[in-house]
């Protein structure tokens, strides 16, 4: 026969205090890892092993009261569904978890009304700081948070020096990297080199490194617009120009999504990559090594730009930076696999 469902009652800081011995203020100490205050290794471990025995969980909210802390933060990303933002949010989420934060993560799709709507969100109380990547958003938009105290660290596709406001900007440079893999394909010999780019983010500052590097080569400008950043979107602008003639020789896609859509659809036309039409992409994220042939693209690791643009909001949080806001470059490589 079933037991009956009981409800418990939830265990206290009191409970703790009373079944290990100690004071409440001992187990507080052992909660928050006070360092400043010593609480000898017995008795310390004795406490978290009656808080796993009686399943003591502390109370968030009574702790925000104390401190005016949520002790959460906001991941605010265009679009969970590319494979780059989660593993972005991951390496986020690696550093809050370290300084005892929660990530509440928001998706706005790259429409501007969806990244207003969730800073508007974040005002209301539900989080002491955001990291973010925004297409949309200008200096207006983050005025009244920054005002507030509340720290905001953005993911950028270029410097963008904020003066004395406390807004600080991590980025890959974009236009450069771009420069460089489109140089590399020059270098492969490739005389028609197509940029397939998307219509918003970083698509200015890759389109001026593509424009950059087919000048320096004396070689025609052909970009095409995509439209956006998935593989529909790649398959879709890459099909327009298999029917033209001359055919491009290679292909630079925005991002490793369009370059994946534009592979499938290269072959679909019965051509050979690299040997009819090289392919190379932008963001390495995990697939570039698994679709055939392997895809030649740039690497920003984004769980290495996640922890760090996450250290650099803690580092404000916690008081230890306090100064203008920062605009902090991040490495990339070129990755050459098989594609080019």
């Amino acid at each position: 026969m079933t037991k009956p469902y009981v409800r418990r009652k939830r265990p206290t800081q009191v409970d703790v205090a009373r079944a290990a011995g100690v004071s409440q203020t001992t187990v507080s100490l052992v909660l928050n890892q006070r360092t400043d205050i010593s609480v000898p290794d017995g008795t310390r471990q004795r406490v978290l092993d009656v808080i796993a025995e009686l399943g003591y969980i502390p109370d968030r909210t009574a702790r925000s009261l104390r401190t005016s802390k949520t002790y959460t933060i906001a991941g605010i990303i265009p679009d969970i569904t590319n494979p780059f933002y989660p593993d972005f949010e991951r390496g986020v989420q690696d550093s809050a978890e370290q300084c005892g934060y929660d990530l509440m993560i928001f998706n706005t799709d790259g429409d501007a009304a969806k990244e207003r709507k969730a800073l508007r969100s974040v005002q209301q109380s539900r989080a002491d700081g955001i990291v973010g990547v925004f297409f949309h958003l200008n200096m207006a938009d983050f005025r009244p948070l920054l005002e507030a105290n509340l720290p905001v660290v953005r993911m950028e596709p270029r410097c963008r020096k904020t003066g004395q406001l406390p807004l600080d900007s991590l980025y890959v440079d974009n236009a450069r990297a771009t420069n460089e893999i489109v140089t590399y394909l020059v270098g492969q010999g490739r005389r028609r080199i197509v940029m397939l780019t998307g219509g918003h983010g970083p698509r200015d500052q890759r389109v001026m490194g593509y424009r950059q590097a087919v000048s320096q080569a004396g070689l025609p400008e052909l970009v095409v617009e995509a439209g956006g950043y998935d593989e529909t979107d790649g398959s879709r602008s890459i099909l327009s120009l298999l029917g033209r003639r001359p055919l491009p020789d290679a292909v630079f896609a925005a991002n490793d999504l369009i370059a994946i859509g534009a592979m499938r659809t290269i072959r679909t036309a019965g051509l050979r990559i690299p040997e009819d039409i090289a392919v190379v992409g932008f963001d390495d994220i995990p697939a570039a090594n698994f679709v055939t042939p392997a895809l030649t693209t740039v690497a920003q690791h984004p769980r290495l730009l996640g922890r760090r643009a996450a250290e650099m909001l803690f580092e404000r949080l916690a008081g230890t930076y306090t100064g203008p806001g920062r605009c902090e470059e991040a490495f990339f490589k070129l990755v050459i696999r098989e594609t080019a």
